[in-house]
């Protein structure tokens, strides 16, 4: 039999791989960044060539890294899931997982499906309740949220950066009626989420009006129920560019063309020891995973 590398080394270099970041590779395999470079490192001393290209702080695979990519992946998944059902005897893996109901309908339950086929023993309890940050190893495992930054003593990765942009009934820009202007959100009712509370403040900014004051402000607690009550024309919603992408709703479009950077974007929080739990670490690489697949997916698809 021909001579293999320590499996630890390909681990190493498919997680840096998949992820673009030494960092992001050494948190979620609970090593130091030193000691996974030299994972890496001894990987391309014996193949004898270098495997990525490094940038600044991210990382990313040469085309002989791509290669090797291509043709040891997947065998290592399939290794994976053949030592889960080997060594779990069938036993069941559970995450108790806190996220926002917006992102579970529309992100996470879509594809959870492909995730069950991928670790069937995987289970997912899902809480939809507040503050699931702070109710981290007390009833969850791991949480997504909505936040501007997360605690640095937790680990944590951002899931996307987003834009605020006003939604609202496809009524409201069509018509002799229609909002054209920002400064018409005088006369209307304006939708705040209560996890992003200064979306409006921060968007009114930014459009050059600081004084604008709605007819109302009413605030939610429900993404879905923003979405809803927007479409149904009851006021403007000030959200996240993907809430509209992602709610396939023909009932609702962007108002004004115009779009802010966003100081909230949703993250994953988890406590720094428990990437080393198999149910959290499952579900956090293929939840990055499906993220880069959707980040190129939207850079094919223009903005419906």
């Amino acid at each position: 039999m021909r001579r293999l590398p320590p499996l630890t080394a390909v681990e190493a270099f498919v997680q840096v791989a998949r992820l673009g970041s030494i960092k992001a590779a050494a948190e979620a395999l609970a090593l130091s960044s030193p000691a996974l470079s030299r994972r890496i490192q001894a990987l391309e001393r014996f193949v004898g060539h270098k495997l990525f290209e490094r940038r600044h702080q991210a990382v990313h695979l040469n085309a002989d890294g791509e290669r090797l990519l291509a043709e040891i992946a997947p065998s290592l998944d399939a290794l994976t899931l053949a030592m889960e059902r080997a060594t779990g005897a069938g036993e069941l893996m559970r995450l108790r997982l806190g996220v926002p109901p917006l992102f579970a309908s529309q992100r996470l339950m879509p594809h959870l499906p492909e995730l069950r086929a991928l670790h069937p023993s995987l289970h997912i309890d899902i809480d939809t309740g507040a503050h699931v940050f702070a109710r981290l190893d007390e009833g969850l495992d791991a949480a997504i949220a909505i936040a501007p930054e997360v605690d640095p003593s937790l680990y944590s990765r951002r899931i996307d950066s987003n834009r605020v942009i006003a939604i609202g009934a496809r009524e409201m820009a069509e018509g002799p009626a229609a909002l054209t202007h920002p400064s018409q959100l005088a006369q209307a009712t304006v939708f705040v989420h209560r996890d992003m509370p200064d979306t409006f403040d921060y968007w009114r900014e930014a459009v050059g009006l600081p004084d604008l004051q709605p007819a109302a402000v009413d605030h939610f607690d429900s993404g879905p129920l923003i979405l809803d009550a927007a479409a149904q024309g009851l006021g403007v919603a000030l959200m996240l560019e993907s809430h509209l992408k992602e709610a396939h709703d023909q009932r609702l479009v962007q108002l004004f063309d115009i779009v802010v950077e966003s100081p909230y974007s949703y993250w994953f929080a988890c406590r720094r020891s428990a990437l080393r739990r198999r149910p959290v670490k499952i579900f956090h690489d293929w939840l990055f995973e499906r993220v880069a697949k959707r980040e190129a997916a939207w850079i094919d698809t223009p903005n419906r």
